[in-house]
């Protein structure tokens, strides 16, 4: 399998976590992992426009091959999940207008693939993330340790579809 960079993406309104890595013939390289945090004073459109703009930094930056974004669960909470549900689509629309392929994942499905337990906990996913990226500490916050997660798991499909 030739060199891939994926970017994975955790949506929040208040927290957006990513995590970049190059996925190599034996294992991974992580690039870059962070938050996109938009202020608390903006209002709920100038936030998802910094979310927008924070994915559009990234691909520009790192000409990832996809975007792997985790997909919405249903919340009790309408506005939340409403929420939510904007914040993702600031993602789907970033990596669209750059053109780069989005691909989405259950967050149980990122937690599998790290982990090997879909309901693991967020400090597991972390200790099983440094291992994987061979990192000194675990990546924080978990929000970008989710993000990672999420690139991990489709470098993981990507090599499922090539050794079919």
């Amino acid at each position: 399998m030739s060199e891939k960079i994926i970017l994975g993406v955790d949506p929040g309104t208040r927290i957006t976590g990513y995590g970049l890595i190059r996925v190599l013939s034996h294992g991974y390289a992580p690039l870059d992992f962070g938050t996109i945090r938009p202020s608390l004073k903006l209002s709920q459109a100038e936030r998802y426009l910094t979310i927008f703009e924070g994915v559009i930094h990234l691909i520009e930056t790192h000409k990832p091959d996809a975007v792997a974004v985790e997909t919405q669960f249903v919340y009790k909470n309408v506005q939340s999940a409403m929420k939510l549900g904007m914040a993702r689509a600031a993602v789907l629309l970033a990596a669209a207008k750059k053109g780069v392929e989005v691909v989405e994942y259950a967050p149980t499905k990122a937690k599998l693939a790290v982990v090997g337990n879909g309901g693991a906990s967020k400090t597991q996913v972390q200790k099983m993330t440094q291992m994987l990226l061979k990192l000194s500490q675990p990546p924080t916050p978990e929000d970008a340790a989710d993000a990672l997660a999420l690139a991990i798991c489709h470098a993981h499909n990507l090599r499922k579809i090539i050794h079919v």
